[in-house]
């Protein structure tokens, strides 16, 4: 009896540190990624303008939507990709907004409205959206496609992990963005 409640409470510890972190639950029952991040000598502008450099690195997959003096809203896409043994394909985009808004010292941003489209392959082969209708990641499947809905979810969850964490490294270093240098053209006739 004592052996057995051993491997029950061992067994159902494990489980418990098996399981994917996963999105927390806003007001309207929407998945958020939200986070406040105390920065201590920095100023608001500063992190205005760094917010907004970051945002011009990732201008392909982040569009700034609106802009006040103390928050930006952008909208932006990432690719869900789908591995099989060693090959992967994309397999659906999922799209987000992007909140960020900056006090002295302070700052907080949440990435919500999560919603997935699905791709497949055109006549070219290339893998492109097979419809313009987002399901958002909250909507449960049926059976049949609840493995695959909770790998989409997993790996939404990761990718939007990582552009958090690049997001606040970002904000935490003193990187502009650098104007390119122009090629000064070099005249022979002169000297």
């Amino acid at each position: 009896m004592k052996y057995t409640l051993i491997l029950l409470l061992a067994i159902s510890s494990l489980k418990v540190a098996a399981q994917q972190k996963q999105f927390s639950l806003d007001d309207n029952g929407r998945y958020i990624y939200y986070e406040v991040v105390d920065a201590k000598t920095t100023s608001k502008d500063s992190l205005m303008l760094r917010a907004a450099s970051f945002l011009s690195l990732y201008k392909k997959s982040i569009v700034k939507e609106s802009a006040t003096d103390t928050s930006i809203l952008a909208k932006g896409k990432m690719v869900i990709d789908k591995t099989i043994l060693v090959a992967g394909h994309p397999s659906g985009e999922v799209n987000y907004t992007l909140t960020f808004e900056a006090r002295d010292k302070k700052y907080r941003y949440w990435l919500s409205n999560f919603e997935y489209i699905p791709y497949g392959r055109d006549r070219y082969g290339n893998y492109v959206a097979t419809t313009k209708i987002a399901t958002p990641l909250e909507k449960t499947p049926g059976k049949l496609n609840a493995g695959e809905w909770k790998d989409i979810v997993e790996s939404a969850y990761a990718k939007t992990a990582k552009l958090a964490e690049n997001f606040k490294k970002a904000l935490s270093t003193n990187l502009a963005v650098k104007p390119s240098k122009k090629t000064e053209t070099i005249s022979t006739k002169k000297w």
